[in-house]
């Protein structure tokens, strides 16, 4: 498979795992409603921030969407230098789209906005940490309502790349998209049929199949075969069972060509396809009123999107109560639109902004505001979410603990290196050592005294008295802990492996 290749790729291909795992600092000041609700909004570094969730949301994200910045070779915006050069726009990229893959749920899928400027290279990127097999759609948004004329062809579009943790899975998740009042306007009711409106389709498929070659008698008397390389689109006995339900229409003179009749409330709605018009799904325009109704016309966020365009990709991609990420927030469109819709969300912004803009325009979401898709989706306010910044690093330059780690974050990091899946919620003061018990084998830490030990050392250490202590486990069991006093020969025997504090923890 062609691979992308730049400047700094060997060292950029290292910077996701050398990412310093920070602690997360919840900052009430700048919470809002009800933070119960576990929606997170996080100041800092995305790659920082992503390393730092990753042991807790590894394997929970039902839908990542991301709009990074789109390197147009522009600094429109006043909120990102948007005119990076080539290779360090992709430096920026690769890393973080590393870890957000290990966020995704098994049927999870994310979604990045993008322009024809980086498409190309973003997609080469994409294959090589996705696999192309893991490649969705290439979805078209038409971005403009008139016409282009400053360049030398107008640019009305751009892009939302799909990709999937599993296709197959996705695939079996994901929601249609809602018919439209216009798209609806061929379902009609003249016989005045008491079940509603509906319309004709033909019963016809593609293909030979033996068992839908049968004869058709018209109530007219006509008799009809399937066409010439076509076949019926049903057996016989399902199509007399619909005959049966006058599901079947032969045309005013009833002896036309059978059709089966769908009515308007059988439709769920449409399969989605990568042809994204702005009447469905907004246009920038209609983005930049909706981030001028909140914050004035002095905004200047060089793309922002609409709300309805954030819509779509959560309805296709997500339920009410799903989890949802976005590492390059922005002015919060995409928090907003899924605070809206009833699912969950995790935000990352690193400018000031975080502030300045994401945590006022979620208060009005959540106090009600009425911009956007809010009459569309019956939004009348509620919820609320957690403002958090990143703390110190786990470990310092040299690779000790940093002294003020406690044992839940410790813990949590040690599970998830150990597992690569989050550590369940604890207690804010553990009573135990056992971490948990992962494909037959514990894991426990021995640390800040996690067993009340009155010893210099806390019962960090690993001798007969701490194992008696330990909760029992017939298999192989791992021990993390500051020293033991085992010898090889007893380690051996007593089925444990030994792990040496910090020596032996991945801190990169």
């Amino acid at each position: 498979m062609p691979t992308l290749h730049w400047l700094t790729r060997n060292k950029d291909l290292k910077l996701a795992a050398q990412a310093p795992y920070r602690l997360l600092e919840a900052d009430d000041a700048h919470s809002y409603g009800d933070v119960a609700t576990g929606n997170m909004i996080f100041q800092g570094d995305n790659l920082e921030a992503l390393k730092a969730l990753l042991p807790f949301y590894a394997g929970k994200v039902k839908c990542i969407y991301i709009d990074p910045p789109y390197n147009t070779r522009s600094c429109v915006s006043i909120h990102y230098e948007d005119n990076l050069e080539h290779s360090q726009w992709i430096s920026i990229l690769y890393p973080r789209l590393e870890l957000l893959l290990e966020f995704l749920s098994e049927d999870g899928s994310m979604w990045i906005s993008i322009d024809d400027y980086e498409v190309h290279y973003i997609k080469v990127i994409l294959d090589e940490i996705f696999g192309r097999s893991r490649f969705v759609a290439s979805n078209v948004w038409q971005k403009r309502y008139s016409r282009e004329n400053r360049e030398a062809i107008g640019d009305a579009h751009e892009y939302v790349l799909t990709y999937a943790k599993d296709v197959d899975k996705f695939k079996a998740s994901r929601n249609r998209v809602p018919i439209t009042e216009d798209q609806a306007k061929v379902y009609k009711n003249n016989n005045n049929d008491p079940r509603g409106r509906w319309r004709s389709i033909p019963m016809t498929a593609q293909g030979y199949r033996p068992n839908q070659m049968y004869e058709i008698a018209a109530p007219g008397g006509a008799i009809h075969r399937p066409p010439e390389g076509r076949c019926w689109s049903t057996i016989e006995s399902e199509y007399k069972k619909l005959l049966a339900q006058n599901k079947i229409y032969f045309g005013k003179d009833n002896n036309s060509q059978p059709n089966v009749i769908r009515y308007l409330d059988e439709v769920e709605g449409f399969v989605p396809w990568t042809w994204w018009p702005h009447e469905e799904v907004g246009h920038t325009d209609e983005a930049k009123k909706e981030i001028h109704s909140i914050f004035g016309k002095s905004e200047a966020f060089s793309t922002p999107k609409p709300e309805r365009l954030v819509e779509r990709v959560l309805h296709i991609a997500t339920n009410p109560g799903d989890l949802v990420l976005d590492s390059f927030l922005g002015s919060g469109t995409s928090a907003a639109v899924a605070q809206k819709m009833g699912r969950r969300y995790i935000g990352i912004e690193i400018g000031d902004h975080a502030l300045t803009h994401c945590v006022p325009r979620l208060k009005k979401v959540i106090d009600g505001e009425q911009g956007g898709i809010s009459k569309a989706v019956n939004w009348q306010g509620g919820g609320g979410f957690r403002f958090f910044r990143l703390g110190e690093a786990i470990f310092d330059d040299s690779g000790k603990i940093n002294p003020s780690i406690r044992f839940g974050s410790l813990a949590a990091h040690i599970w998830f290196c150990e597992t690569k899946i989050p550590l369940a919620p604890r207690p804010e003061k553990p009573a135990s050592p056992l971490l948990g018990i992962h494909e037959d084998t514990a894991y426990y830490l021995l640390f800040n005294g996690i067993l009340g030990e009155k010893s210099p050392s806390g019962g960090n250490v690993l001798t007969s008295a701490v194992l008696r202590l330990l909760p029992p486990f017939d298999g192989p069991r791992v021990i993390y802990g500051e020293r033991c006093l085992f010898s090889t020969q007893r380690l051996k025997a007593e089925n444990i492996t030994f792990k040496h504090i910090p020596y032996d923890i991945k801190a990169r």
